[in-house]
């Protein structure tokens, strides 16, 4: 590996690095509900169900995994996407290299 590739490397992942401890750093590690308790995993009518994930106006609950992953960790996902899409197409491009010897 050239020195120039290495280090584009480093800088890439320095700056996931760097973005996914500000988005870690910035969410609030707040638990919803600390009892266990079963509920459905698709509820139908929230009127029904109080322990659905939706509002009766049909917008997601706060307290809700949902909202949490996708709402407060927003951040924190969106470099660990990158990352793990760019260890797939490493892992092709490693995989369809030819061997020198």
């Amino acid at each position: 590996m050239s020195g120039s590739r290495k280090s584009k490397g480093l800088i890439v992942a320095g700056i996931l690095l760097v973005v996914l401890l500000a988005g870690i750093a910035t969410a609030g590690f707040q638990v919803a509900n600390d009892q266990p308790h079963e509920v459905p995993t698709f509820p139908a009518d929230p009127a029904e169900n109080p322990d659905s994930i939706w509002t009766e106006d049909g917008k997601l609950k706060e307290n809700s995994l949902a909202f949490a992953v996708f709402e407060e960790y927003g951040l924190v996902l969106v470099p660990l996407a990158l990352l793990m899409f760019g260890a797939m197409v490493g892992g092709v491009v490693i995989s369809r290299e030819e061997v020198v010897e």
